[in-house]
């Protein structure tokens, strides 16, 4: 009898976790507009997050369907090490995506932290749909930017690779390719070498 419940146990829960698998989405509502939220300056997280909660506990998510603080995935040396980060696209600023009424404006508009909607007129105004496009699909640029410290004119000295340990000055910086031209003294000519960020020091 213990073994017929234990099994029955077991079966139980795969059925449920394949429920939930299987529940549909709900659509999103065709009605529903983009609209820009100005922030306070380094809240666009806990903003999205505050209104996301004030969604869902107003039953509103049919009408305020998306909450969007827009990133991008980018590359930075820290202490000669690499290591990506999301950086917000527009500081300051939370698209929510929305059917705009009396309702859905006094939630969003009495959000902690959210200072109003922009807009030229008294009501907000909604964002061009190729605008949105376009912030969507930057968002999703696989390819990231490298950011790091250095400066034209710096002196560094090379970590890795087969000029290690000799010592140079930058002379240009390509970011998006994450790399440096240092002129290198070798055989007693001034050289310009590329090098990876991670190939050079700072001295």
């Amino acid at each position: 009898m213990k073994k017929e419940l234990t099994a029955k146990k077991k079966k139980a829960k795969p059925e449920k976790t394949k429920d939930i698998l299987k529940e549909p989405k709900k659509p999103d509502n065709p009605n529903a507009r983009w609209y820009i939220i100005n922030t306070y300056s380094g809240h666009e997280n806990r903003v999205a997050t505050q209104l996301k909660a004030r969604i869902k506990a107003n039953e509103l998510e049919e009408l305020v369907t998306r909450v969007l603080v827009p990133t991008q995935e980018k590359v930075i040396i820290s202490k000669g090490k690499k290591k990506t980060i999301k950086e917000k696209i527009f500081p300051g600023y939370v698209l929510v995506k929305m059917v705009l009424d009396n309702e859905t404006w006094h939630i969003v508009r009495n959000t902690e932290g959210v200072t109003g909607f922009v807009g030229t007129k008294k009501k907000p105004t909604p964002l061009n749909p190729d605008e949105v496009k376009s912030i969507l699909a930057f968002t999703k640029i696989k390819q990231p930017t490298f950011q790091t410290s250095f400066s034209v004119g710096d002196a560094v000295k090379v970590v890795d690779g087969p000029f290690t340990d000799f010592v140079g000055s930058i002379n240009e910086i390509n970011q998006d390719k994450g790399q440096v031209k240092v002129l290198l003294s070798v055989f007693g000519r001034e050289t310009p070498v590329d090098l990876d960020f991670l190939q050079v020091k700072k001295l």
